[in-house]
């Protein structure tokens, strides 16, 4: 009996790493099948359900976070500070150049200000891990620009684009409260004060987040798979660039501080790896005049995890062509 529900419980982790690691593919279909059904699409997943996924989201990341992860602040605050800067620096100015040089409508281009001023993204602690990275740094920079998210994304997206576009900066500070802090703060609190029921749910939370992200995906492309199919190529090559330019800038980030290759590969992943559900659900919320605002960001979703993967298979050959 034991053997059996250990076998059964071995099945059930495998499907759900197998679920976790495909989430690109997942969000392929879901945003294949948003433009081929939207109406269907639309219809079971409404606009307005986008907060609350993410906010699922959110938890989720919550739950793999203690309080001591934060400790590598007080022992290396130099790494944090550099990396977290970054984050909120290079992402924001490349999206601007990009925004600028290629032209971009203002709904575009505000859909691409808003994936650079969001905080990192989860997927990118994994992504570390597998490019043998700094994982202690990498999750502390997505804890702190997380935290640091309600009053730095605003600001953001209010100099960049503000000068066009009428951004209400305090209702984006409320939302990314509601959406983003609340969920992790209780998230964080579970697994503090309840840690075996926390170790319980958390190691389904990867696949459930992969699947809730390909539900945003689909309901963002189906609110615009009209205007999509016409813009389509132009916000491709904006989000490729804008990931592209973001890992490099991290990169030499970490390089202009002397840091060593596996803090170097952390700053290139999480600078340009982004909470672009943060994205799709601002543009959602707070810019649903303009649609196409939240397709930079579900485009994103998909490239990021791509290029990410490519990245950490990269240095993975690297370093066994030049160990060490």
């Amino acid at each position: 009996m034991q053997a059996e529900t250990g076998r059964w419980r071995r099945s059930l982790r495998a499907a759900l790493d197998a679920v976790a690691g495909g989430m690109a593919v997942l969000v392929l279909l879901a945003g294949g099948a948003a433009m081929a059904w939207p109406d269907a699409v639309k219809a079971s997943i409404p606009a307005k359900c986008v907060p609350w996924l993410l906010g699922a989201v959110m938890f989720g990341m919550g739950l793999s976070l203690r309080g001591r992860d934060f400790a590598l602040v007080l022992r290396r605050p130099r790494d944090v500070a550099v990396g977290v800067a970054a984050q909120f620096l290079c992402m924001p100015l490349a999206a601007w150049a990009i925004s600028r040089e290629l032209g971009l409508p203002d709904e575009i281009a505000l859909g691409v200000v808003l994936v650079g001023a969001c905080p990192g993204g989860t997927a990118s602690n994994v992504i570390a891990y597998l490019a043998k990275g700094d994982v202690a740094l990498s999750v502390t920079m997505t804890a702190c620009s997380t935290l640091l998210a309600p009053l730095a994304t605003p600001a953001i997206v209010l100099a960049l684009a503000g000068a066009t576009i009428e951004v209400d900066a305090v209702a984006m500070f409320l939302s990314i409260v509601k959406i983003v802090i609340a969920p992790v703060v209780v998230g964080v609190a579970i697994n503090e004060l309840l840690p075996h029921f926390a170790a319980r749910i958390r190691c389904a939370m990867p696949a459930f987040s992969s699947i809730v992200v390909a539900v945003i995906v689909a309901a963002v492309v189906a609110a615009s798979a009209a205007r999509i199919r016409d813009s389509a190529a132009l916000v491709a090559l904006a989000v490729v660039l804008h990931n592209a330019l973001g890992m490099a800038l991290g990169w030499c980030a970490g390089r202009l501080f002397r840091m060593d290759a596996a803090r170097r590969r952390t700053l290139a992943i999480e600078v340009g790896m982004q909470n672009s559900g943060l994205a799709v659900s601002l543009a959602t919320v707070h810019f649903a005049a303009m649609p196409l605002a939240a397709v930079p960001g579900a485009l994103f979703s998909v490239w990021h995890n791509l290029s990410g993967a490519l990245y950490a298979n990269l240095c993975a050959r690297r370093d066994a062509v030049r160990p060490g």
